[in-house]
């Protein structure tokens, strides 16, 4: 079976850093762009980053640029969220998602808690 899990998640002071993230298994994790997604309390899920199945190319939200880096190690079948300069408003629930390029989830982690305090 499909699972995605993460791992990393905690409460960190505004500037501050943290890395995620996110094991698979039951896929072949190559084949599938994977992305970070966060819902932040009161919000819906909105897109972070992603990255494709090479690592050729990656995509981050405008927030996000230029603090927060997406990779992947596909011999250890993970993907990382390097997020540095946090702030209060990257606080929220983060969740690692395996798709397609239709645009197809092919599997959700149950994602990890980033609290960010100023």
């Amino acid at each position: 079976q499909v699972q995605l899990v993460e791992f990393g998640g905690g409460s960190v002071q505004a500037g501050g850093s943290l890395t995620l993230s996110c094991a698979a298994s039951g896929l072949p994790f190559s084949t599938y762009t994977m992305g970070w997604f966060l819902q932040a309390p009161g919000k819906e899920r909105e897109f972070v980053a992603t990255i494709t199945g090479n690592g050729g190319s990656t995509d981050y939200a405008d927030s996000v640029k230029g603090r927060f880096t997406i990779s992947r190690d596909n011999a250890k079948n993970t993907v990382y969220l390097q997020m540095n300069a946090l702030k209060p408003e990257d606080t929220g629930i983060y969740s690692c998602r395996a798709g397609v390029r239709s645009g197809l989830t092919i599997a959700w982690g149950q994602g990890t808690r980033v609290t960010v305090s100023s």
